[in-house]
């Protein structure tokens, strides 16, 4: 079992920057795929970023390519998501989720992962 904890949300103007972070329990982070979800009012969820355990692999939806940047430090049990040059439409509830049989295969479904926080909220003011 993992549990996982979103901090680091806020209200930032647009164009300005946000460092999201995702701790988790347990003694074997190193061996789960990270990813950051989100979802706005009225939306599905959608994919915003994933990591290989490793940080051997990364993946972007195409809409944050060049503003967002995944990364994660195994030895704290950690991922993060830094998030700049925001956008109105990037508000929403961000989620962390964690997946156990990474595989490369399937990063971008909700599905694929096993475990998932609360959520924090971004809200970016125009």
């Amino acid at each position: 079992q993992v549990q996982l904890e979103e901090s680091g949300g806020g209200l930032v103007q647009t164009g300005g920057s946000l460092r999201l972070s995702c701790a988790a329990s347990g003694r074997t982070f190193s061996n789960y795929a990270m990813a950051w979800f989100r979802q706005a009012p009225g939306k599905e969820r959608e994919f915003v970023s994933a990591i290989s355990g490793s940080a051997g692999r990364t993946y972007y939806t195409d809409s944050v390519k060049g503003r967002f940047t995944i990364s994660r430090d195994n030895a704290k049990n950690t991922v993060y998501l830094q998030m700049n040059s925001l956008k109105p439409e990037d508000a929403a509830v961000y989620y962390c989720a964690a997946d156990r049989r990474y595989s490369g295969v399937g990063v971008t479904t909700a599905a694929k992962y096993d475990y998932w926080g609360q959520g924090t909220q971004v809200t970016v003011s125009s």
